[in-house]
């Protein structure tokens, strides 16, 4: 799948029906979602850096990369990676970084590091700087922090969404925005808008009731395979 038809998966979606994109951590659990037969994955920053022994956040650039770079050759279905905030790099070795890995698209946020929100124009100037790299070789999915870090304010939400559209963002991500504001940010921003979900079918479904047209999972999916051998092994022990 080309970037373009990855591209596509996000437009002229049935109501009710958002694109759907597990979250794999490494590469074995990217060859089980691909099996399932989704069309594409997104690598969660938060699964990875705990398959690598790293809090979230943690994760040295080289060893995201080469991380993301192995799920994506590990499975045919294209993949798109959440990168954080970019790691500090500028535009031209993020995108050469990224399309060096084999991935069709990415995740980056407008927070920093110490868990305050970038400034919303600052950051659209550098989004548009990664479009103008990237040009059409890469799907940027432009992460807003509002209700994570900032004052929860559905309106300064739209606002940071309008201006990252503007710079060339092909999708946002209002991330832990209450499902009561979502159709408030789906009238006020233009475009593709993603949600992340539980792990499970309803979540997904009401979801896609309100409004998303994209469900991706951060590290819920870790963290429940994390749960599960949890259980195994007390299990074993008993």
């Amino acid at each position: 799948m080309t970037v373009a038809t990855f591209r596509a998966l996000h437009h002229d979606r049935a109501a009710g029906d958002p694109l759907v994109l597990p979250g794999p951590w490494d590469a074995a659990s990217a060859r089980v979602l691909a099996d399932a037969g989704f069309p594409a994955l997104a690598t969660p920053s938060a699964g990875v850096a705990a398959s690598l022994g790293y809090e979230d956040g943690a994760t040295p650039p080289d060893e995201m990369f080469a991380a993301v770079a192995r799920i994506v050759r590990a499975v045919p279905v294209p993949v798109s990676a959440d990168v954080e905030s970019g790691y500090g790099l500028a535009p031209a070795e993020l995108v050469g970084r990224l399309l060096d890995t084999g991935v069709v698209g990415c995740n980056l946020e407008d927070s920093a590091g110490d868990g305050t929100l970038t400034d919303p124009r600052r950051h659209a100037d550098w989004l548009a700087e990664v479009r103008a790299e990237a040009g059409d070789a890469l799907f940027i999915n432009a992460r807003v922090d509002t209700f994570l870090v900032g004052t929860g304010d559905p309106a300064d939400a739209v606002g940071r969404a309008r201006l990252y559209v503007a710079a060339g963002a092909d999708c946002v991500y209002p991330i832990l925005a209450p499902l009561e504001v979502l159709p408030a940010l789906r009238e006020g921003i233009t475009g593709p808008l993603n949600m992340a979900a539980d792990p499970d079918r309803e979540s997904v479904a009401e979801l896609g009731r309100r409004g998303a047209t994209r469900i991706t999972f951060g590290p819920g999916m870790q963290r429940y395979a994390m749960g599960a051998i949890g259980d195994l092994a007390a299990g074993l022990r008993a």
